[in-house]
Formats: structure tokens, sequence, C-alpha cells
């Protein structure tokens, strides 16, 4: 008996350590834990969204003064001798000299940035029926500028339209021509001869809806005569005849000539321009 009871409690000494043993615990994967090997996958940011951007007034909203500018396309590169067989004329391209955006710039500066000013653009050629029209005797109405203007602005709808071209005017004192915007070279030898830039420019006014010309024919009379009557030459228009284009085809590429061509230009639309801006 007394062994049966010294058994039972050697046996219940053996089983206390093994109860007091706490289990591993058995680890179940959450859904949000990612696979070993693998990284845990990361919820996407939302990006916040860009701020829109405001409407361009110049282009949509009312349009006073629609800015249609015709001059920035060739130049001319003229040279006279003494007698008419000795006269050259070429035209070269110079899409890249930025005529143009000069005209749109002044018109903008002379009308203190005024929103309501817009640049209307219109096809490759649409003034080449004004510049070199078919019609002789009877002058064809397709090829007068309101016909033309009408044409590339049929969804514009501007108050009124300022179109600036070029012209062909006849060289002071004498029966040479010189066409729109270029140089020229006049003379015999390089002692005697003498280089110029010129620039022709005109500038009209169309009617928005009606699409008559509007007669601004007086517009600055006073700085217009005050130049016609000047004595001394333009120190705008003297030309080295070192920077002439020799041959004209470098007149392209002639930076020095881009350059005092676009300040002549400008200088010309700045004392043109306010006659044509002012409101009737």
């Amino acid at each position: 008996m007394v062994r049966i009871a010294v058994s039972i409690m050697t046996l219940l000494a053996l089983m206390a350590p093994a109860a007091a043993q706490t289990p591993p615990a058995t680890t179940v994967p959450s859904a949000q834990t990612a696979p070993p090997g693998k990284p845990a996958a990361k919820k996407a940011t939302a990006k916040p969204k860009a701020p829109a951007k405001p409407a361009d007034i110049a282009s949509t909203g009312p349009c006073r003064l629609g800015v249609i500018s015709a001059i920035g396309d060739r130049f001319s590169v003229e040279k006279f001798g003494l007698t008419v067989f000795e006269t050259e004329f070429n035209e070269v391209s110079i899409d890249d000299w930025g005529l143009d955006d000069i005209v749109l710039a002044r018109v903008r500066a002379a009308a203190g940035a005024d929103p309501a000013i817009r640049k209307v653009s219109y096809p490759k050629g649409a003034f080449e029926p004004f510049y070199n029209p078919k019609s002789r005797l009877i002058p064809d109405p397709s090829e007068r500028l309101p016909a033309i203007v009408r044409g590339i602005t049929p969804n514009a709808n501007c108050e009124r339209y300022l179109v600036v071209t070029r012209f062909k005017t006849e060289l002071q004192g004498s029966s040479l021509t010189l066409d729109g915007i270029g140089a020229y070279s006049r003379g015999l030898g390089s002692f005697a001869r003498h280089s110029h830039l010129f620039a022709n420019i005109a500038i009209n006014l169309i009617d928005g809806r009606s699409y008559e010309q509007i007669n601004r024919n007086f517009a600055n009379f006073g700085s217009n005569l005050s130049e016609s009557l000047r004595f001394t030459e333009d120190p705008m228009t003297k030309l080295d005849n070192s920077q002439f284009p020799d041959p004209p085809a470098a007149a392209s590429s002639n930076v020095t000539l881009r350059e005092r061509t676009r300040a002549l230009v400008a200088t010309r639309l700045d004392r043109t321009l306010p006659g044509y801006l002012e409101e009737d």
C-alpha cells in the first residue's frame, strides 16, 4: 500500500512541470500580412486634382479688335545701277523673322494691353490675290481686302479688324520701285554705291459686321508730314554696303539685317498705329 502511494506521488511530481509549460501559440496570417519574401502591398494614395486653368480671355472673351498681319513672309533685295538693265530684284523667304508677331505686340502696347484685342490667323496664301491680282482693267472685288478678310474671319466675330499689309512705292526723286519690306543698293562701283533698308507698311481698318473699310486717311497727319519734311537721312534706314545681302539668299540668315529690319518695322508701326486705335 505504501509502495502504491509512493508511486502515485512520484507520477504526479513528474507531470507538474509539463503542465506548467505554456504551449506555443499558433500564428494565423491575417489578411493584411504579406507572405514571406513579398513586401506588403501599399494602398494607392489618391493624387490631388490639378486646379482648373483659368480661361484665356484673349481667345474666349469679346473681340473689340482683330489684328491681321500679312507682312512677314518675304524680304525684297533690290539692286539699282545706272540703267534699267542693271536692275536686279529678288524676294527672300523670312518666315522665321517674326515680323507679324511684332505687329501684334505693337498694337497691344499702343492700346494698353487691351484683352479684347485678338490675333486672327489665316491660311498661307490667303493674301496672294491681294498682292498679285489677276484682274487688270476691271478690279475684282474678291481680290480686295474686305473680301479676303471676310473669307478668313467666319467665326472671329470682332467689332473691327486692323489689317497690316505691304505696299509698293517709288524711291523719292526717281522712278525706282521699292516693294514692301527689304533692302536696296544703288550706284555704280563700291565707292559710289549706297545701301538702305525700307519698310512700306499700310494699315487698314475694316468693320467687322459690314466688312466695309473705315476711312482714316488723315490718321497721324502731323507725324507723317514732319517725317516727309525730314532734311536729314533717317539713321534707321542707312545700311552699310557690307551688310547688304550679296547674294540675295544670304538675307534670311543675316542676323544684323533681321534685327535692324525688326526695329524699323516696330518704329514705323509706333508712329502710325495711334491714329487707327482711336475710338470714333
